[in-house]
Protein backbone atom coordinates (compact mmCIF):
# COMPACT_ATOMS: atom_id res chain seq x y z
CA UNK A 1 0.00 0.00 0.00
CA UNK A 2 1.48 3.55 -0.91
CA UNK A 3 2.39 5.38 1.73
CA UNK A 4 0.00 8.35 0.21
CA UNK A 5 -2.98 6.00 0.61
CA UNK A 6 -2.11 4.87 4.12
CA UNK A 7 -1.63 8.64 5.25
CA UNK A 8 -4.83 9.35 3.71
CA UNK A 9 -6.39 6.35 5.67
CA UNK A 10 -5.15 7.99 8.91
CA UNK A 11 -6.52 11.20 8.34
CA UNK A 12 -9.65 9.82 7.47
CA UNK A 13 -9.96 7.19 10.74
CA UNK A 14 -8.78 11.12 12.67
CA UNK A 15 -11.43 13.02 11.59
CA UNK A 16 -13.79 10.54 12.39
CA UNK A 17 -12.79 10.41 15.80
CA UNK A 18 -12.98 13.88 16.05
CA UNK A 19 -16.35 14.00 14.81
CA UNK A 20 -17.40 11.42 17.58
CA UNK A 21 -16.61 13.96 20.34
CA UNK A 22 -19.16 16.48 19.40
CA UNK A 23 -22.34 14.83 21.45
CA UNK A 24 -21.34 12.53 24.12
CA UNK A 25 -21.84 8.85 23.88
CA UNK A 26 -24.66 8.59 25.69
CA UNK A 27 -26.99 10.22 28.22
CA UNK A 28 -29.01 9.36 31.35
CA UNK A 29 -32.26 8.97 29.39
CA UNK A 30 -31.21 6.44 26.54
CA UNK A 31 -34.85 6.05 24.80
CA UNK A 32 -37.82 8.11 24.34
CA UNK A 33 -40.23 4.69 24.91
CA UNK A 34 -41.21 4.92 28.11
CA UNK A 35 -41.93 8.67 28.68
CA UNK A 36 -44.22 11.00 28.46
CA UNK A 37 -42.65 14.17 27.18
CA UNK A 38 -44.40 17.94 26.96
CA UNK A 39 -43.51 20.66 24.53
CA UNK A 40 -42.41 23.57 26.32
CA UNK A 41 -42.55 27.40 24.26
CA UNK A 42 -40.74 29.30 26.66
CA UNK A 43 -42.22 32.20 24.54
CA UNK A 44 -43.80 34.47 27.13
CA UNK A 45 -41.93 37.88 28.12
CA UNK A 46 -43.09 40.74 30.15
CA UNK A 47 -42.21 44.27 30.50
CA UNK A 48 -39.39 45.42 32.50
CA UNK A 49 -37.45 41.66 32.38
CA UNK A 50 -34.44 42.31 30.35
CA UNK A 51 -35.44 40.63 26.70
CA UNK A 52 -36.66 43.86 25.67
CA UNK A 53 -39.41 42.24 24.05
CA UNK A 54 -42.28 43.72 26.04
CA UNK A 55 -45.25 41.93 26.87
CA UNK A 56 -44.25 39.22 24.19
CA UNK A 57 -46.63 36.57 23.47
CA UNK A 58 -48.99 37.48 25.88
CA UNK A 59 -49.87 41.27 23.86
CA UNK A 60 -53.03 41.47 21.73
CA UNK A 61 -53.24 42.74 17.87
CA UNK A 62 -53.58 46.62 20.27
CA UNK A 63 -51.08 45.48 22.74
CA UNK A 64 -51.28 45.18 26.11
CA UNK A 65 -54.13 46.07 27.91
CA UNK A 66 -57.67 44.65 29.32
CA UNK A 67 -59.48 44.41 25.61
CA UNK A 68 -55.96 43.05 24.00
CA UNK A 69 -54.43 40.15 25.06
CA UNK A 70 -53.61 36.97 23.55
CA UNK A 71 -53.85 34.00 25.86
CA UNK A 72 -56.89 31.92 26.90
CA UNK A 73 -55.69 30.46 30.34
CA UNK A 74 -54.18 32.42 32.87
CA UNK A 75 -51.25 31.30 34.73
CA UNK A 76 -50.90 30.64 38.85
CA UNK A 77 -48.38 32.69 39.62
CA UNK A 78 -48.17 32.04 43.88
CA UNK A 79 -44.90 30.13 43.31
CA UNK A 80 -42.62 32.34 41.04
CA UNK A 81 -40.27 34.10 42.37
CA UNK A 82 -40.47 37.19 39.91
CA UNK A 83 -43.61 38.46 38.07
CA UNK A 84 -44.96 41.62 36.99
CA UNK A 85 -47.58 43.69 37.52
CA UNK A 86 -49.99 44.22 34.60
CA UNK A 87 -53.17 46.51 33.62
CA UNK A 88 -55.65 43.65 34.46
CA UNK A 89 -57.40 43.27 37.59
CA UNK A 90 -58.89 40.26 39.71
CA UNK A 91 -62.64 40.64 40.77
CA UNK A 92 -61.59 42.34 44.38
CA UNK A 93 -60.36 45.07 42.70
CA UNK A 94 -56.18 43.88 42.83
CA UNK A 95 -53.58 43.60 40.24
CA UNK A 96 -53.13 40.78 38.10
CA UNK A 97 -49.41 39.64 37.69
CA UNK A 98 -48.25 37.49 34.90
CA UNK A 99 -44.37 35.53 34.83
CA UNK A 100 -41.79 35.58 32.25
CA UNK A 101 -39.69 32.72 30.32
CA UNK A 102 -37.21 34.72 30.34
CA UNK A 103 -36.51 34.63 33.64
CA UNK A 104 -34.28 31.35 34.93
CA UNK A 105 -35.85 31.00 38.12
CA UNK A 106 -39.48 30.39 35.72
CA UNK A 107 -37.81 28.03 34.23
CA UNK A 108 -36.47 26.52 37.55
CA UNK A 109 -40.14 25.66 38.56
CA UNK A 110 -41.66 24.67 35.53
CA UNK A 111 -39.15 21.97 35.48
CA UNK A 112 -39.40 21.78 39.63
CA UNK A 113 -43.00 20.90 38.45
CA UNK A 114 -42.11 18.30 36.02
CA UNK A 115 -39.80 16.13 38.95
CA UNK A 116 -42.46 16.97 41.57
CA UNK A 117 -45.33 15.35 39.27
CA UNK A 118 -43.79 12.60 37.51
CA UNK A 119 -43.66 14.07 33.61
CA UNK A 120 -40.49 12.97 32.55
CA UNK A 121 -39.48 16.13 30.03
CA UNK A 122 -39.70 18.67 27.37
CA UNK A 123 -39.10 19.20 23.72
CA UNK A 124 -38.18 23.05 23.96
CA UNK A 125 -39.65 24.50 20.75
CA UNK A 126 -37.30 26.56 18.45
CA UNK A 127 -39.14 28.18 15.56
CA UNK A 128 -36.21 29.18 12.65
CA UNK A 129 -38.30 32.46 11.99
CA UNK A 130 -36.78 33.65 15.41
CA UNK A 131 -33.20 32.81 14.41
CA UNK A 132 -33.49 35.82 12.36
CA UNK A 133 -34.20 38.17 14.94
CA UNK A 134 -31.55 39.10 17.36
CA UNK A 135 -33.53 40.02 20.27
CA UNK A 136 -35.47 36.92 19.49
CA UNK A 137 -32.77 34.82 19.10
CA UNK A 138 -31.06 35.86 22.46
CA UNK A 139 -34.36 35.47 24.12
CA UNK A 140 -34.68 31.95 22.82
CA UNK A 141 -31.00 31.05 23.51
CA UNK A 142 -31.18 32.20 27.10
CA UNK A 143 -34.66 30.04 27.51
CA UNK A 144 -32.81 26.74 25.96
CA UNK A 145 -29.81 27.57 28.43
CA UNK A 146 -31.69 27.87 31.73
CA UNK A 147 -33.96 24.66 30.57
CA UNK A 148 -30.63 22.50 29.91
CA UNK A 149 -29.82 23.51 33.40
CA UNK A 150 -33.01 23.22 35.06
CA UNK A 151 -33.48 19.77 33.17
CA UNK A 152 -30.21 18.34 34.97
CA UNK A 153 -30.29 20.00 38.05
CA UNK A 154 -33.97 18.03 38.12
CA UNK A 155 -33.15 15.27 35.61
CA UNK A 156 -35.86 15.43 33.68
CA UNK A 157 -35.03 14.43 29.60
CA UNK A 158 -34.63 17.45 27.37
CA UNK A 159 -34.66 17.52 23.76
CA UNK A 160 -34.47 19.88 20.50
CA UNK A 161 -37.92 21.16 18.04
CA UNK A 162 -37.30 23.06 15.24
CA UNK A 163 -40.54 24.41 14.39
CA UNK A 164 -40.55 25.25 10.82
CA UNK A 165 -43.17 27.50 10.54
CA UNK A 166 -41.97 31.23 9.17
CA UNK A 167 -39.34 29.22 7.22
CA UNK A 168 -38.61 30.22 3.78
CA UNK A 169 -36.97 27.35 0.91
CA UNK A 170 -33.24 28.14 0.94
CA UNK A 171 -33.06 28.46 5.25
CA UNK A 172 -31.41 25.14 5.44
CA UNK A 173 -28.16 26.90 6.02
CA UNK A 174 -29.81 29.18 9.02
CA UNK A 175 -30.86 25.87 11.06
CA UNK A 176 -27.18 24.30 10.01
CA UNK A 177 -25.58 26.98 11.44
CA UNK A 178 -27.73 27.21 14.60
CA UNK A 179 -27.30 23.82 15.54
CA UNK A 180 -24.27 24.00 15.14
CA UNK A 181 -23.39 26.87 17.34
CA UNK A 182 -26.30 25.31 20.02
CA UNK A 183 -23.35 22.37 20.32
CA UNK A 184 -20.23 24.44 20.28
CA UNK A 185 -21.63 27.27 22.81
CA UNK A 186 -24.47 26.07 24.83
CA UNK A 187 -22.99 22.49 25.23
CA UNK A 188 -26.56 20.79 24.18
CA UNK A 189 -25.23 17.57 23.39
CA UNK A 190 -21.56 17.37 24.91
CA UNK A 191 -22.81 17.78 28.96
CA UNK A 192 -21.25 13.94 29.48
CA UNK A 193 -22.80 10.66 29.63
CA UNK A 194 -24.89 11.12 32.43
CA UNK A 195 -26.39 14.61 30.61
CA UNK A 196 -30.44 15.31 30.60
CA UNK A 197 -29.93 15.73 26.77
CA UNK A 198 -32.65 12.87 25.21
CA UNK A 199 -31.18 10.20 23.36
CA UNK A 200 -33.04 7.87 20.98
CA UNK A 201 -31.41 4.74 19.25
CA UNK A 202 -28.08 5.39 21.01
CA UNK A 203 -28.25 9.14 19.17
CA UNK A 204 -29.30 12.65 20.16
CA UNK A 205 -32.29 12.77 19.29
CA UNK A 206 -33.63 15.97 17.47
CA UNK A 207 -37.32 16.70 16.45
CA UNK A 208 -38.16 18.79 13.55
CA UNK A 209 -41.78 20.25 13.21
CA UNK A 210 -43.97 20.83 10.08
CA UNK A 211 -43.05 18.46 7.72
CA UNK A 212 -45.62 17.94 4.52
CA UNK A 213 -48.35 20.32 5.47
CA UNK A 214 -50.56 21.63 3.13
CA UNK A 215 -51.22 25.15 4.36
CA UNK A 216 -48.82 27.00 1.57
CA UNK A 217 -45.82 26.78 3.54
CA UNK A 218 -42.45 28.37 2.19
CA UNK A 219 -40.34 25.36 2.18
CA UNK A 220 -40.28 22.17 0.22
CA UNK A 221 -39.34 18.59 0.98
CA UNK A 222 -36.19 19.33 -0.61
CA UNK A 223 -35.62 21.93 2.08
CA UNK A 224 -36.31 19.33 5.20
CA UNK A 225 -34.11 16.49 3.42
CA UNK A 226 -30.46 19.08 3.31
CA UNK A 227 -31.49 19.77 7.24
CA UNK A 228 -32.24 16.22 8.18
CA UNK A 229 -28.87 15.10 5.98
CA UNK A 230 -26.93 17.05 7.49
CA UNK A 231 -28.27 15.89 11.35
CA UNK A 232 -27.91 12.36 10.24
CA UNK A 233 -24.68 12.33 8.51
CA UNK A 234 -22.36 14.95 8.87
CA UNK A 235 -19.08 14.03 9.81
CA UNK A 236 -18.73 16.23 12.64
CA UNK A 237 -22.31 17.42 13.69
CA UNK A 238 -24.18 14.20 12.45
CA UNK A 239 -25.44 10.95 14.30
CA UNK A 240 -28.88 12.12 15.25
CA UNK A 241 -31.77 10.47 15.41
CA UNK A 242 -34.90 12.61 13.99
CA UNK A 243 -38.24 12.94 14.97
CA UNK A 244 -40.88 14.54 12.80
CA UNK A 245 -43.83 16.51 13.18
CA UNK A 246 -46.16 15.46 10.13
CA UNK A 247 -50.13 16.09 9.15
CA UNK A 248 -52.97 14.47 10.81
CA UNK A 249 -53.69 12.70 7.58
CA UNK A 250 -49.99 11.85 6.27
CA UNK A 251 -50.18 8.39 5.70
CA UNK A 252 -53.07 9.24 3.04
CA UNK A 253 -51.72 12.59 1.64
CA UNK A 254 -54.92 14.47 1.80
CA UNK A 255 -57.03 16.69 4.27
CA UNK A 256 -53.97 18.90 6.28
CA UNK A 257 -50.87 16.88 4.37
CA UNK A 258 -49.64 17.43 1.08
CA UNK A 259 -50.91 15.08 -1.70
CA UNK A 260 -46.77 14.18 -2.83
CA UNK A 261 -45.83 10.51 -2.59
CA UNK A 262 -42.38 11.91 -1.81
CA UNK A 263 -43.50 12.96 1.91
CA UNK A 264 -43.52 8.86 3.01
CA UNK A 265 -39.97 8.33 1.39
CA UNK A 266 -38.97 11.50 3.66
CA UNK A 267 -40.59 9.93 6.44
CA UNK A 268 -38.92 6.47 6.09
CA UNK A 269 -35.76 8.49 6.34
CA UNK A 270 -36.92 9.02 10.10
CA UNK A 271 -36.82 7.53 13.54
CA UNK A 272 -40.04 8.72 14.96
CA UNK A 273 -42.85 10.34 13.17
CA UNK A 274 -45.44 12.44 15.10
CA UNK A 275 -48.81 13.46 13.93
CA UNK A 276 -50.71 16.42 14.99
CA UNK A 277 -53.58 16.39 16.33
CA UNK A 278 -54.36 19.23 18.13
CA UNK A 279 -57.37 20.47 17.48
CA UNK A 280 -58.49 17.55 14.89
CA UNK A 281 -60.25 15.75 17.33
CA UNK A 282 -62.91 16.08 20.03
CA UNK A 283 -64.12 14.36 23.21
CA UNK A 284 -67.05 12.20 21.04
CA UNK A 285 -64.81 11.14 18.54
CA UNK A 286 -61.62 9.88 20.47
CA UNK A 287 -62.52 6.34 19.18
CA UNK A 288 -61.55 8.03 15.62
CA UNK A 289 -58.58 9.48 16.93
CA UNK A 290 -57.47 6.13 18.59
CA UNK A 291 -57.99 3.69 15.35
CA UNK A 292 -56.10 6.36 13.37
CA UNK A 293 -53.45 5.58 16.17
CA UNK A 294 -53.56 2.30 15.67
CA UNK A 295 -53.10 2.78 11.80
CA UNK A 296 -50.37 4.96 12.27
CA UNK A 297 -48.13 2.48 14.70
CA UNK A 298 -48.83 -0.23 12.36
CA UNK A 299 -47.24 1.75 8.84
CA UNK A 300 -44.50 2.67 10.96
CA UNK A 301 -43.78 -0.61 12.31
CA UNK A 302 -44.21 -1.90 8.74
CA UNK A 303 -41.49 0.61 7.99
CA UNK A 304 -39.36 0.05 11.00
CA UNK A 305 -39.99 3.33 12.87
CA UNK A 306 -41.54 4.30 16.19
CA UNK A 307 -44.33 6.72 16.08
CA UNK A 308 -45.89 8.97 19.27
CA UNK A 309 -48.58 10.87 19.16
CA UNK A 310 -49.80 14.02 20.12
CA UNK A 311 -51.88 14.67 22.98
CA UNK A 312 -53.97 17.76 24.36
CA UNK A 313 -55.89 18.40 27.41
CA UNK A 314 -58.46 21.01 25.45
CA UNK A 315 -58.40 24.00 23.10
CA UNK A 316 -59.13 27.90 22.92
CA UNK A 317 -57.57 30.91 21.15
CA UNK A 318 -60.96 32.95 21.49
CA UNK A 319 -58.70 36.27 22.95
CA UNK A 320 -56.20 35.99 19.96
CA UNK A 321 -58.61 35.23 17.34
CA UNK A 322 -62.02 36.54 18.32
CA UNK A 323 -63.82 34.78 16.03
CA UNK A 324 -62.74 31.67 16.92
CA UNK A 325 -65.69 29.69 19.94
CA UNK A 326 -64.34 30.69 23.46
CA UNK A 327 -63.71 27.32 25.06
CA UNK A 328 -63.91 25.40 21.62
CA UNK A 329 -62.64 22.23 23.05
CA UNK A 330 -63.57 22.06 26.76
CA UNK A 331 -61.45 20.34 29.06
CA UNK A 332 -64.81 18.53 30.84
CA UNK A 333 -63.16 17.96 34.21
CA UNK A 334 -60.29 16.47 32.49
CA UNK A 335 -62.05 13.84 30.49
CA UNK A 336 -60.89 14.65 27.20
CA UNK A 337 -57.19 14.81 28.24
CA UNK A 338 -57.35 11.73 30.12
CA UNK A 339 -59.58 9.39 27.26
CA UNK A 340 -56.51 10.24 25.22
CA UNK A 341 -54.23 9.48 27.40
CA UNK A 342 -55.33 6.14 28.38
CA UNK A 343 -56.54 5.40 24.96
CA UNK A 344 -53.06 6.00 23.51
CA UNK A 345 -51.62 3.81 25.79
CA UNK A 346 -54.12 0.95 25.82
CA UNK A 347 -53.96 1.16 21.66
CA UNK A 348 -49.80 0.22 22.35
CA UNK A 349 -48.44 3.41 21.90
CA UNK A 350 -44.48 3.19 23.57
CA UNK A 351 -44.28 7.15 24.17
CA UNK A 352 -46.68 10.30 24.21
CA UNK A 353 -46.01 13.63 23.79
CA UNK A 354 -48.38 16.53 25.41
CA UNK A 355 -49.20 19.73 23.75
CA UNK A 356 -48.64 21.93 25.67
CA UNK A 357 -46.50 22.14 28.56
CA UNK A 358 -46.97 26.26 28.95
CA UNK A 359 -49.29 27.14 25.37
CA UNK A 360 -51.85 29.30 27.18
CA UNK A 361 -52.11 31.08 23.68
CA UNK A 362 -54.16 28.35 22.78
CA UNK A 363 -55.26 27.16 26.16
CA UNK A 364 -53.37 23.59 25.49
CA UNK A 365 -50.95 24.67 28.80
CA UNK A 366 -51.03 21.52 31.57
CA UNK A 367 -49.20 23.78 33.83
CA UNK A 368 -50.72 25.15 36.96
CA UNK A 369 -53.57 27.98 35.55
CA UNK A 370 -55.74 30.30 37.85
CA UNK A 371 -59.17 29.39 39.66
CA UNK A 372 -59.22 33.23 39.86
CA UNK A 373 -58.05 34.67 36.93
CA UNK A 374 -58.92 38.73 35.96
CA UNK A 375 -62.46 40.14 34.90
CA UNK A 376 -63.55 42.71 32.69
CA UNK A 377 -63.63 42.61 28.87
CA UNK A 378 -61.73 39.71 28.03
CA UNK A 379 -62.68 35.94 29.65
CA UNK A 380 -60.56 33.13 30.52
CA UNK A 381 -60.96 29.46 30.45
CA UNK A 382 -61.31 28.27 34.13
CA UNK A 383 -60.88 25.14 35.41
CA UNK A 384 -64.07 23.55 36.88
CA UNK A 385 -65.36 23.55 40.24
CA UNK A 386 -63.51 20.65 42.42
CA UNK A 387 -60.95 20.71 39.77
CA UNK A 388 -57.27 21.67 41.00
CA UNK A 389 -55.11 23.99 39.38
CA UNK A 390 -52.30 21.09 38.90
CA UNK A 391 -54.74 18.52 37.76
CA UNK A 392 -53.04 18.35 34.21
CA UNK A 393 -49.79 17.70 35.42
CA UNK A 394 -51.14 15.46 37.94
CA UNK A 395 -52.61 13.33 34.96
CA UNK A 396 -49.90 13.68 32.72
CA UNK A 397 -47.78 12.53 35.75
CA UNK A 398 -49.88 9.44 36.12
CA UNK A 399 -49.91 8.43 32.80
CA UNK A 400 -46.21 8.47 32.91
CA UNK A 401 -46.49 5.94 35.97
CA UNK A 402 -49.28 3.52 33.76
CA UNK A 403 -46.64 3.82 30.14
CA UNK A 404 -43.79 2.46 32.48
CA UNK A 405 -45.93 -0.46 34.13
CA UNK A 406 -45.11 0.74 37.43
CA UNK A 407 -48.73 1.03 38.06
CA UNK A 408 -51.40 -0.87 36.61
CA UNK A 409 -53.43 0.24 33.69
CA UNK A 410 -56.71 2.16 34.49
CA UNK A 411 -59.39 3.36 31.98
CA UNK A 412 -61.36 5.80 34.70
CA UNK A 413 -59.83 8.51 35.28
CA UNK A 414 -57.99 9.38 38.32
CA UNK A 415 -59.50 11.58 40.88
CA UNK A 416 -57.91 14.61 42.03
CA UNK A 417 -56.14 14.39 45.16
Amino acid sequence: MKRNTILLIMLCFAYTANAQLKHSAASAFKSYKGLVMAGYQGWFNALGDGGQRGWNHYAGAKGFAPGSIKIDVWPDVSEYKKTYKTAFQHEDGSPAYLFSSYDESTVQLHFKWMEQYGIDGVFVQRFVSNLKNTKSLAHNNKVLRSALDAAGKHKRAISLMYDFSGMQEGDEGLVISDFKHLVDSLRLTTRGNKQSYLYHNQKPLVALWGIGFNDKRRYTLKTITKIMDFLQHDPVYGGCSLLLGVPTQWRELKGDAIADPELLEVCKKADIIQPWFVGRFKEENIPVMMERIKADIAWCKANRLDFVPVVYPGFSWHNMKPNSPFDQIPRNRGQFFWKQLSGAINSGVEMVYVAMFDEVDEGTAIFKASKNPPVGENRFVKFEEGIPNDYYLYLAGFASKMLKKEIPFQNNIPLPK
